[in-house]
């Protein structure tokens, strides 16, 4: 389940406000969400978060509760994000959602080389190796069928 990507470095307390602003959640178009994803802290991240790996600091999705903050990274095509610690509705709503997130302090530069393995928790940056909190094994399973629906659907 390893996953690739150039790092995209935040600092702490990024909100979902942050990370899509809720002025956009009056349509369902994913598409809308992603393009505007991060526009009010850098109007000029959306279009750089494509096979991007976000590495931001503490309290990573704190705020409300909305479920479209990990959707919209994901389909900006954030493929995964790494955090020192998570909002934990934020942390939920990513895994269900299938976007990893992984709980580790890892500095980085921007646009470095980035390898993460939620299955065996190894964040490798630029050469540099970290070690992630452990996903659950059913956190993993969720993850690894694209999230919590499509983990059901293959359930039955």
């Amino acid at each position: 389940m390893r996953v690739e990507g150039h790092a995209v470095c935040l600092g702490p307390d990024i909100d979902t406000d942050l990370i899509i602003a809720g002025r956009y959640l009056r349509t369902k178009d994913r598409s809308v969400w992603a393009s505007h994803v991060f526009e009010d802290l850098d109007p000029s991240l959306a279009p750089r978060l494509r096979g991007a790996i976000i590495i931001a600091g503490k309290n990573f999705g704190c705020g409300s509760s909305r479920e479209q903050a990990p959707i919209a990274l994901r389909e900006a095509g954030v493929r995964c994000v790494v955090a020192p610690s998570f909002a934990r509705i934020f942390f939920r709503n990513a895994i269900n959602t299938g976007l990893p997130a992984m709980e580790c302090a890892c500095p980085c530069a921007e646009g470095e080389l980035v390898s993460a393995d939620p299955a065996t928790g190894t964040i490798v940056v630029g050469g540099r190796t970290y070690t992630a909190r452990p996903l659950s094994p059913r956190m993993l399973a969720i993850l690894s069928a694209g999230g919590l629906v499509e983990y059901w659907r293959s359930r039955q």
